[in-house]
């Protein structure tokens, strides 16, 4: 059995991502502004910093990511400079075409790709136009800033083009990931600032620039929220924060839920009420955790204290779907899927009479993509476990797992990476020692 094959009979090609991205039509330019006018009329207030001596030059434009409204402000923020963005490939299903001529270039989630520089600097260098980019590559789960990887700095150095930075406040408090589909009545605010002159990229490392991107980039929705006073009183305020917020911190329960404006756990029966200032409040007992990225980062330290004790593991079924190309979603059927700091990822299953098993080892993910309610299959929390030429779409069965499987994903990047760097120490130590000799 061939790992990381399945068998399509022949009769699936992949998605091609080596093709030359589009130049971004300019009627679509004008359309995707008006459209964007129309869809954040009063709901948006955008500033721009030192933008003056980008007047009419291409430039790399990274954005922080909060919801589909990121999108929108960005062609306001751009326009009437052609843009093109870097966008997943799910987002392409049954409109490739269409989105390509709106100057998107196709890829897949958290995995290597080496045409994408190719692509990126005929956007900046052949078309000259805005190059936009979502260094974190997921919504935001809790409002604060992920994971950004220190490859974005070379990519920067690379492309050696001037680098600005938009940031969306108010965009996660009006639509969080984990509850969507209710918006709640929250204006926005963007800034667009140039961070990064082209002399300012030649000129410093690859450390200083991520200095700069990361500490530009950096936001916090709720300390945002309580900052400017931003009340939202929405009677469904808390529902959906438990798929994030799993773990209870006074049981220890990975079993929390969600109703109205309460989080609650079914095990020891405490509950919190997310009020209207974006704070948590205990409703009886010690409020263990005050605000909802505080709670997040313990969730985080506890899966760390897991992998460290060596007790982490997951296994479990999950109703897959893979996404080898833009046309159609396909069923696998029930799997079985595992996480393990020692063989990664794994999907074990069988399709078209012939078993496979779908392989990404920890040191090739940095991150996960996840959803809470998805909204091309099914609206229910999933996993996205992606190879170069399929993306495998996983719905456990097992409730409140897809952020704990984040964490874990992430935390164990970290370990192999710290692992290794320990392991280049001691061998130069070693090599040192033997020239001593």
């Amino acid at each position: 059995m061939e790992k990381n094959k399945i068998n399509y009979e022949g009769k699936i090609k992949p998605q091609r991502l080596d093709k030359k991205p589009k130049r971004q039509f300019w009627f679509f330019t004008w359309l995707i502004n008006v459209l964007s006018r129309i869809l954040m009329f009063k709901k948006i207030k955008l500033e721009k910093i030192n933008m003056e001596s980008l007047k009419g030059k291409p430039y790399v434009l990274l954005s922080n990511h909060q919801d589909f409204a990121d999108f929108e402000v960005c062609s306001l923020a751009t326009f009437p400079k052609r843009f093109s963005s870097i966008a997943t490939l799910e987002g392409h299903y049954r409109r490739a075409g269409l989105l390509e001529m709106c100057g998107c270039i196709p890829k897949r989630k958290f995995t290597t790709d080496i045409n994408l520089i190719k692509q990126c600097e005929i956007v900046l260098n052949e078309y000259k136009s805005v190059l936009v980019i979502y260094p974190e590559a997921r919504y935001s789960p809790i409002g604060t800033r992920a994971i950004i990887p220190d490859s974005y700095a070379q990519l920067i150095k690379k492309l050696n083009h001037p680098v600005c930075v938009i940031l969306h406040r108010g965009n996660y408090l009006r639509s969080p990931a984990w509850g969507w589909r209710k918006k709640r009545k929250v204006k926005t605010y963007s800034t667009i600032k140039q961070v990064l002159t082209k002399e300012d990229v030649e000129k410093l490392s690859e450390a200083e620039i991520m200095e700069v991107i990361t500490k530009e980039l950096d936001y916090n929705e709720y300390a945002y929220q309580k900052e400017n006073n931003i009340i939202i009183d929405a009677p469904f305020r808390a529902e959906g924060l438990h798929k994030v917020l799993y773990k209870c911190p006074h049981c220890m329960a990975e079993n929390m839920k969600s109703q109205g404006e309460r989080l609650y756990c079914p095990d020891c029966k405490k509950e919190w009420e997310l009020t209207v200032t974006g704070e948590l409040k205990a409703l009886s007992g010690e409020t263990e955790f005050s605000s909802p990225p505080q709670w997040f980062e313990w969730e985080r330290q506890e899966v760390r204290k897991e992998i460290d004790s060596g007790a982490y593991g997951f296994e479990g079924q999950v109703d897959v779907y893979s996404l080898p190309n833009t046309k159609n979603f396909i069923p696998l059927g029930m799997c079985t899927l595992k996480h393990s700091q020692k063989s990664g990822f794994t999907i074990e299953g069988s399709y078209n009479n012939e078993d496979f098993i779908i392989s990404r080892p920890v040191a090739g993910m940095y991150g996960v993509h996840i959803e809470f309610d998805y909204c091309y299959i099914k609206p229910e929390p999933c996993i996205q476990i992606s190879l170069s030429n399929d993306t495998f779409v996983c719905f456990p069965t097992k409730e409140n797992v897809v952020m704990k499987l984040l964490f874990a994903t992430e935390e164990l990047y970290k370990v192999e990476m710290e692992e290794r760097a320990k392991r280049r120490a001691q061998r130069l130590q070693e090599l040192k020692n033997e020239e001593k000799e």
